[in-house]
């Protein structure tokens, strides 16, 4: 028999079902087999059901099947060899096992990074990316796990998870050089590797501290400290430390810590970990650089809100302020009020509007309140506070970058309040006075930015105790409503309200003008609304003897000046 000799199992079916040769493979691998038999008893249920099944088709190729003999693994090739005989070739794949049993492991991993993804890309939220990486680590990984994030100078900030004890944050100021391997992490030298150490060397620094211990702020271990209190676990233990990739630099490093196993990954924790460390250090870098953006956007911000309103002593005032849209913090409109300015004793409240909404209008706005603060010494002469900032803004030569103003330099004279008011192409101010008479501010001028020349008209008032001035941004009248939802709010209709309004606290009257602009233009859109309320107090106590007072009233009151409405 020329098969006999073979080192591959072989028999022969015929057509009957009856073995009509098994080599001598064949016949130690199926006990009991022998020729002029049926299909051998000792044949596997897997290969009896191949041979049985329906034969291969006219353009099939032969059809491997594969199972278990012995506790082995065989493919059975089946080859028809005329006259209705099968010979089935039976192939030892035993030794490729371990890649096959590996592809459920695979889909595992394959599961486990699926859920970290889902749990680590959505969030921008730094410490919660933080807790997510240290947590995952321990669900997949290690018995405990430390992310270690270095910060500016020497601290580094420490989230450290074990499934006992939850999580930890402490913020410590130690050199990373004093761990093993945690240095060269942070450097990814050399790229992506994974340092074993034994958890007895970890230093005090990398440690979380328990309850009563010392505080998690800007602890700091000397050089080479460890701790006493912490020594391997029983058994085996082992950290791998290893690093968290950013976006082409380390963004920190990871620490696992396994109790009772020695070092080392198997196959599918080793492609886990690589996967796994990359998306966690991607994560990290994109939360990170958002929070940076983040705060140096609140920064910034900080100089575009409207301040807050000061208390001036003898002067009551109020500014609101509301953006054109509702998800908006900033825009175009502005208001500032500068205590004592120039070299007198008044007091200085600038409301502006400049071109446009939005983050480009807020940028030009910090802008020009920055040139305002530096022409503050010359604010006694509001034409040349406006000569300057309209030289700074004609020489950018973009005519759409322009701005109109309001100046209002106040001092309490006595229980009186003394203004000057200067516009320059916005709309003047209106003054409420305590009989309900709603005076317009004769005060003009060209807006700043557009033309070289500026024209511009200064106006004495004076506000008697509980009088008010108003001043507005074009918001609030040009806001767009009414039955049609296309009709201006209008200055006319303002001052028709503000009849009603007289002896109101400048906060009241504040919230009253915005609230009648909002209503009319009730769910539509609408600019910024800027409003500020400069009222002379009703309980003011005088300054100087009668006699002087009254000679100031008297001043002041030929000093007055408006058209009633």
């Amino acid at each position: 028999m020329m098969w006999e000799d073979s080192p591959y199992p072989m028999l022969t079916i015929d057509a009957t079902g009856v073995v009509a040769q098994a080599n001598e493979a064949a016949r130690l691998l199926l006990s009991g087999t022998a020729d002029g038999e049926r299909m051998p008893r000792t044949a596997p249920d897997w290969l009896t059901r191949a041979h049985d099944g329906p034969p291969d088709g006219p353009h099939d190729g032969p059809r491997a099947v594969e199972g278990e003999i012995g506790g082995r693994t065989f493919q059975a090739h089946r080859v028809h060899s005329g006259g209705g005989h099968v010979v089935w070739w039976l192939v030892d794949v035993t030794e490729q096992r371990p890649e096959v049993a590996a592809r459920p492991a695979e889909r595992e991993w394959s599961a486990c990074m699926v859920e970290a993804a889902n749990e680590l890309l959505p969030s921008l939220n730094l410490d919660r990316c933080l807790d997510s990486v240290a947590r995952l680590a321990v669900r997949y990984l290690a018995d405990a796990a430390l992310v270690v994030l270095p910060l500016s100078g020497r601290k580094q900030l420490l989230t450290w998870y074990e499934s006992d004890r939850g999580m930890r944050r402490e913020s410590v100021s130690a050199d990373p050089r004093t761990a093993p391997g945690l240095a060269e992490a942070l450097q990814s030298l050399p790229p992506e590797s994974v340092h074993w150490i034994d958890p007895a060397e970890l230093p005090a620094w990398l440690l979380p501290h328990r309850p009563g211990e010392q505080g998690s702020e800007a602890v700091t271990a000397p050089p080479g400290e460890r701790s006493e209190a912490v020594t391997a676990p029983p058994g085996e233990g082992s950290v791998a430390v290893t690093t968290l990739p950013g976006h082409g630099l380390p963004v920190g490093a990871l620490m696992l810590l396994r109790h009772g196993r020695p070092a080392g990954f198997t196959a599918g924790e080793q492609a886990f970990v690589r996967l796994f460390t990359a998306l966690a250090g991607s994560a990290i870098s994109a939360a990170r650089l958002y929070t940076e953006q983040v705060t140096i956007t609140e920064v910034l911000m900080a100089e575009l809100l409207p301040p807050p309103t000061p208390r001036l002593q003898g002067v009551e005032l109020a500014a609101l302020y509301r953006p054109a849209g509702p998800a908006e913090r900033v825009g175009g409109d502005f208001y500032d009020v500068h205590a004592v300015t120039g070299t007198g004793g008044e007091s200085l409240v600038v409301l502006g509007d400049v071109a446009g909404k939005g983050l480009e209008a807020a940028v030009l706005t910090g802008r020009i309140r920055n040139t305002l603060r530096a022409l503050l010494p010359l604010a006694d002469d509001h034409r040349c506070v406006l000569e300057r900032l309209n030289s700074v803004l004609v020489n950018d030569g973009d005519p759409t970058r322009y701005v109109t103003l309001v100046l209002v330099s106040f001092e309490r004279h006595g229980r009186r309040v003394a203004l000057r008011v200067t516009s320059a192409g916005h709309p003047p101010p209106l003054i409420i006075r305590n009989d309900g008479r709603v005076e317009t501010v004769p005060a003009e001028g060209t807006l700043i930015g557009a033309i070289e020349e500026v024209s511009c008209v200064t106006t004495p008032v004076v506000l008697e105790p509980g009088e008010t001035c108003l001043l507005y941004s074009d918001g609030i009248i040009e806001a767009r409503g009414g039955p049609l939802g296309q009709e201006f709010f209008g200055e006319e209709r303002l001052c028709e309200r503000l009849h009603m309004c007289a002896g109101m606290p400048p906060e009241a009257l504040a919230e009253r003008v915005q609230m009648l602009a909002s209503q009319w233009v009730g769910g539509g859109e609408h600019d910024d609304m800027a409003v500020v309320a400069i009222t002379a107090p009703r309980d003011a106590p005088g300054n100087g003897p009668p006699q002087e007072r009254s000679a100031q009233n008297g001043s002041a009151q030929g000093a007055s000046a408006g058209g009633t409405r």
